[in-house]
């Protein structure tokens, strides 16, 4: 038993994620009306977590996902491998026009006043056409499974993904392992797949097999459908509404034993004022604030959730779980792209206090 969680000591993989692989197009600080070349990172929501496990903190990691059989999924599958991450792939045969594809994701980094732009081309999306009875899930876990994970957008992609993630979850549960859910709310996802109520019921199918929840107050709101509390915010970094909240999902779903945030004020694109918070078995925690140069934010909520869920499997203590996070997300906006390219050294003197001073 740790922190609530009833984690298992032992087995073939420490964490399993469920999700969808992308390609994101990245011109830098140029906007893409003007862009004349672009960096490719390879993401995705519930893969940047693992991915970050693997790399950083040297565990033993895997995905469920889809595949398209083409140059750009095998350039997605080199990253894959090159993270460590060991993959189940349900493969599609891509038939040279229309697809199955692999997601695009085009984001530039913005700069000073001028903010980043994402948008998607989610067409005939390979992850999209998933469902249940596309993994066996009965040999996945037969080794051993210590945690498995999904979100939000993996979830808004069709009806049949959000199947396939409650369907995980229940397989998780009898397998013993710590199950999580970043609701991600993503509102250009679920506004074309039946908006917000659509969403709730959508979501609350899935985290009936919930222990571990992460998201901010609005996705909270948006993704549980819980009303926020008479509290309202001095500034993004006061957890008070968020804190307010938690009696609203403990009667919801009072199996949730773990409820984490980042918490982010932006001044500027590249300068943001960082924390994060956490309710863990009926106590709350709350990582210091930290400055924050910004090179490329995308992929620090995700940094944060890796680092967390670290702590709690290598069996810290809470206040040190939440701090590991802090550290491990605020570091990944310092280097480009989606996943980490930290070390565990280095997010742990972070999170004891560490500088940016030069090391010889």
């Amino acid at each position: 038993m740790s922190q609530g969680l009833k984690i298992r000591k032992d087995g073939e993989l420490d964490f399993l994620s469920l999700g969808a692989l992308i390609h994101r197009l990245d011109p830098g600080i140029i906007p893409f009306r003007k862009a004349t070349k672009c960096r490719i990172h390879v993401s995705g929501g519930e893969f940047n977590v693992a991915a970050n496990l693997s790399d950083c903190f040297r565990m033993r990691t895997a995905i469920a996902t889809a595949m398209s059989d083409y140059p750009i999924g095998d350039l997605i599958a080199e990253r894959v491998r090159a993270m460590g991450v060991r993959p189940f792939y349900k493969h599609f045969k891509h038939d040279g026009v229309t697809g199955p594809n692999m997601a695009t994701v085009y984001s530039d980094q913005g700069f000073g006043v001028r903010a980043p732009v994402v948008f998607y081309n989610r067409a005939n999306e390979a992850a999209a056409q998933l469902k249940p009875g596309d993994f066996d899930w009965k040999a996945i876990f037969a080794g051993g499974v210590r945690w498995v994970h999904s979100g939000g957008i993996f979830a808004a992609l069709s009806p049949t993904t959000a199947e396939l993630a409650a369907e995980m979850m229940k397989a998780a549960k009898a397998a013993g392992a710590v199950t999580s859910f970043d609701l991600n709310f993503r509102e250009k996802l679920w506004k074309i797949s039946g908006g917000n109520e659509h969403a709730v019921e959508t979501i609350g199918r899935i985290v009936e097999h919930v222990d571990v929840l992460v998201g901010n107050e609005e996705d909270l709101q948006k993704g549980l459908g819980i009303p926020g509390p008479e509290v309202h915010s001095k500034s993004k970094l006061d957890p008070s509404v968020f804190f307010g909240m938690i009696d609203g999902v403990t009667k919801k779903l009072p199996h949730v034993k773990v409820v984490a945030t980042t918490l982010r004020e932006v001044h500027s694109t590249n300068r943001h004022s960082w924390s994060a918070v956490a309710w863990i078995d009926g106590k709350t925690f709350a990582a210091p604030t930290v400055e924050l140069d910004v090179l490329d934010r995308v992929g620090g909520g995700d940094g944060f959730a890796a680092g967390f869920f670290y702590g709690l499997l290598n069996g810290d203590t809470p206040e040190e779980a939440v701090k590991l996070g802090w550290a491990h997300g605020a570091l990944l906006t310092t280097f480009p792209g989606d996943t980490t390219m930290a070390t565990l050294d280095q997010v742990r003197a972070f999170a004891k206090g560490g500088s940016a001073r030069i090391q010889r």
